[in-house]
């Protein structure tokens, strides 16, 4: 009789559990979305014209302290049930992905209050966010605050008045569950493959032994679930972040203050825009708040998390060409594979791309590789060495060309220029390696 007495309750959440999925997460972003910049290229000011469009929807927005340079720190809260979860992003300038997510996530739920999803997280869950806690380094787009100190080094000491604020917002709220949001190394790879990691995931405990707790069983249940979800748009792409315990960092010291945490770290996916990786962090967001409040989470098994393999590293380029006749500073020639990384900036700033390895390249693979076995290489600037920009001229080898001139690409035109991480002119012409 209990059973039959349930069922009208137990049976609408089970059919809203049902009803959500990973791809339907994926289809609300496309539709929903009021992000627009791509989030490297977010500064303060876009912060706060999201925020001023988030406050016109009548959300919850506070601004809860200031960073070292006076920039506002915002929280934005949403619904109004027991289970308390908490989410912070950017507190390294230079890590902007997860921040959009959250912008796009609380405006969703906004503006659809009356569908049954929607009315089940604002029932069951009071939803807390900061965005860009560290607003100064994401002004210069740089990982530490103005200190020149690293926030998420600063939970023990608390140097830096971010560090301050987000001790007391947890502290003041106690929340049950956390979500430590940041960006990871593009080149960071699912294990020794060669599959980049666009999402390494954690369940971090708070001391070295990793003393077990129900948080922490819960928190495995649901990065489980976030694998699951996240498998049908990167399958072999998801790896474990490392899981050393760090004394002095927030994700262990919450986990030891006694809310949980969840580490959601964002690489890259070559091939897929910086707009392609906050989808997927609105995914994973959606898609634990779904198990949590449907209770899926209970039942999830914990082997997608147990079983990812850890984050590796070192057997990833950006860019090789194999077998390369490279020009000398003399005109002598000498073959080798090139190697050439593109390091980190905004999207709307031209990225520089550096030779990293002159040599035998042996057990590495490129995102895109190139067989140049049949061209003479030649640095625009002087002789070709690691550190050095990767501005190339390509010539085939059949042609006849003065590597002494003084005006080498005016005098003798390269049959292909590779300039600022792509193929200036010759797109084809070297052949690429599948």
């Amino acid at each position: 009789m209990r059973i039959l007495f349930l069922l009208p309750i137990l049976v609408p959440y089970m059919m809203i559990a049902n009803a959500q999925t990973s791809e339907k997460f994926a289809a609300i972003w496309e539709k929903e979305h009021v992000t627009h910049i791509l989030p490297s290229d977010v500064r303060h000011a876009n912060l706060k014209n999201y925020i001023e469009e988030l406050k016109k929807l009548g959300l919850n927005v506070d601004e809860v302290g200031r960073s070292g340079a006076g920039r506002e720190i915002y929280q934005v809260e949403f619904g109004h049930g027991p289970l308390k979860v908490f989410m912070w992003s950017q507190m390294h300038g230079d890590e902007p992905t997860a921040t959009s997510a959250l912008i796009d996530m609380f405006a969703y739920f906004q503006k659809n209050r009356k569908s049954e999803f929607v009315k089940m997280i604002e029932d069951k869950i009071t939803l807390r966010a900061v965005p860009m806690l560290n607003p100064d380094g994401a002004e210069i787009y740089q990982r530490r605050n103005l200190q020149s100190i690293d926030i998420n080094r600063d939970a023990l000491d608390l140097r830096t008045p971010e560090a301050q604020l987000l001790k007391k917002l947890r502290d003041d709220w106690m929340p049950a569950i956390g979500f430590n949001l940041h960006n990871q190394q593009e080149l960071t790879t699912v294990g020794h493959s060669w599959n980049q990691a666009t999402i390494s995931l954690l369940v971090v405990y708070g001391d070295a032994a990793k003393t077990p707790s129900p948080g922490q069983d819960r928190n495995t249940r649901l990065v489980s679930a976030i694998i699951n979800g996240l498998q049908k748009f990167i399958p072999g792409h998801i790896a474990r972040y490392d899981d050393e315990y760090t004394a002095t960092a927030f994700g262990d010291n919450f986990s030891a203050w006694g809310t949980p945490t969840i580490l959601i770290e964002t690489g890259a996916l070559h091939g897929k825009d910086e707009m392609y990786l906050v989808k997927l962090n609105f995914v994973a967001f959606l898609t634990a708040l779904n198990a949590l409040i449907t209770g899926s989470e209970a039942n999830e098994s914990t082997a997608p998390y147990l079983s990812l393999l850890e984050n590796g590293g070192g057997t990833l380029y950006y860019f090789i060409f194999r077998n390369a006749n490279i020009i000398g500073a003399n005109g002598e020639t000498y073959v080798a594979d090139i190697g050439v990384n593109t390091e980190r900036r905004r999207a709307s700033f031209a990225a520089p791309n550096i030779i990293r390895t002159v040599g035998s390249i042996v057990g590495s693979h490129g995102l895109e590789e190139y067989d140049v076995s049949g061209f003479d290489v030649a640095q625009r600037f002087g002789s070709l060495r690691v550190g050095d920009l990767a501005e190339l001229f390509f010539y085939k080898k059949d042609r006849v060309v003065d590597w002494k001139s003084t005006d080498l690409e005016k005098q003798f035109p390269p049959d292909a220029v590779f300039s600022l991480g792509k193929w200036a002119k010759g797109e084809g012409v070297v052949p690429k390696m599948k």
